[in-house]
């Protein structure tokens, strides 16, 4: 078994919606980013990443790399998954949470869920996504982005 963890912050600028975990939501408010602006995927994929002992996003997708561009995350995830997959291993679980005052994210959780599982090659039961306010404190609490946490745990695949 190998276990990673994962961060990721983006902050807040001019636009009307954010994604995360693949999920478009409708917010007064963009993600500022050389992607999408997944912070969720984007901290998975560093756990994933870590796991391996392969790095961090930044050093598979460099944001001075013009094909990286508002690229989908999911994209990126996936990619991630074969060089996961490629070292014979598999998703065991996924525990992450969203850090972030606002948009309420209890409504777009299952199919963030959702996405997550079938980019990851796994079962929505292995797949938990949390949400959390700052209570107004720090600069999540400000509205000034959202951060996200993951951690992962990936077994060996069976032959």
């Amino acid at each position: 078994m190998r276990i990673g963890h994962g961060y990721d912050v983006h902050r807040f600028g001019e636009g009307n919606a954010i994604t995360l975990g693949g999920v478009t939501i409708a917010h007064h408010m963009a993600l500022l980013a050389h992607s999408d602006g997944d912070v969720l995927i984007h901290a998975i994929c560093d756990a994933l990443l870590g796991a391996i002992a392969a790095g961090d996003i930044g050093g598979h997708f460099p944001d001075n790399d013009p094909d990286n561009a508002g690229i989908d995350s999911r994209v990126l995830l996936r990619r991630v998954m074969g060089q996961v997959q490629e070292q014979g291993y598999a998703l065991g679980n996924l525990d992450a949470t969203l850090v972030a005052q606002a948009p309420r994210m209890a409504p777009h959780i299952a199919s963030m869920r959702a996405n997550l599982a079938s980019d990851m090659s796994a079962q929505l039961s292995q797949v938990s996504i949390k949400a959390t306010t700052t209570e107004k404190l720090g600069f999540a609490g400000r509205e000034e982005g959202i951060a996200a946490h993951a951690v992962v745990l990936l077994q060996v695949v069976d032959n």
